[in-house]
């Protein structure tokens, strides 16, 4: 455990994550849907969540722009803020697979290097990452906008808006790659509880 500049000292728990986790049959992880605004990161999400929970598996849909109502409603969306977007959100996601939950976050992450550090957060940690690419055209996107957020960024309303006036990294080596054209959600859904199937060697 880093030093904190603080001088906060990490409180170690009584029971360890081997004890919990045994205890109720679970392996805590994250599923990081990344893509653009429009995406379908959301409905994805929502429908693995679905899924999980039909199956008995704890899990929880960790909704970045539902956290922008809360512990995030102090941050823009300037790259700074971005990131710090990013990070708290990552962090979140790790105390919940900690706990045993399979943790759902539908997150644009514009940067590739704030997916790196949740990754490696969750990692030193020893706990899976899983990051899935929702790679949906941008004129797809647009065409979409159900929430009229790429209307009023084309008309200039909106700044700082990933894929109209701020940048999306996408990718390179996703543990899943989603190509949503012409694939049906419960595909989709589907394709991610696979790959955190995997990861929990059943």
């Amino acid at each position: 455990m880093r030093p904190n500049p603080l001088g906060a000292v990490w409180q170690p728990s009584a029971v360890s994550r081997e004890q919990r986790w045994a205890g109720a049959g679970l392996q805590g992880m994250t599923a990081w849907l990344t893509g653009l605004s429009g995406s379908g990161k959301s409905s994805i999400a929502d429908l693995v969540l679905a899924k999980l929970t039909s199956s008995g598996v704890p899990a929880y849909v960790l909704d970045a722009d539902n956290l922008r109502h809360s512990l995030n409603a102090d941050l823009g969306f300037s790259p700074a803020a971005r990131r710090e977007n990013c990070r708290r959100v990552g962090e979140v996601a790790r105390l919940f697979a900690d706990a045993g939950i399979v943790c759902v976050v539908p997150i644009i992450s514009p940067y590739a290097q704030d997916r790196c550090q949740a990754r490696q957060r969750h990692e030193q940690d020893g706990l899976r990452f899983v990051e899935v690419f929702v790679d949906t055209p941008l004129d797809t996107c647009i065409a979409r906008d159900s929430k009229g957020l790429y209307r009023r960024a084309l008309d200039g309303e909106l700044t700082d808006f990933t894929g109209v006036s701020a940048p999306y990294e996408a990718p390179e080596h996703p543990d899943v790659h989603l190509r949503t054209d012409g694939m049906d959600l419960e595909t989709l859904a589907d394709c991610v509880i696979a790959a955190l199937t995997a990861c929990d060697g059943k």
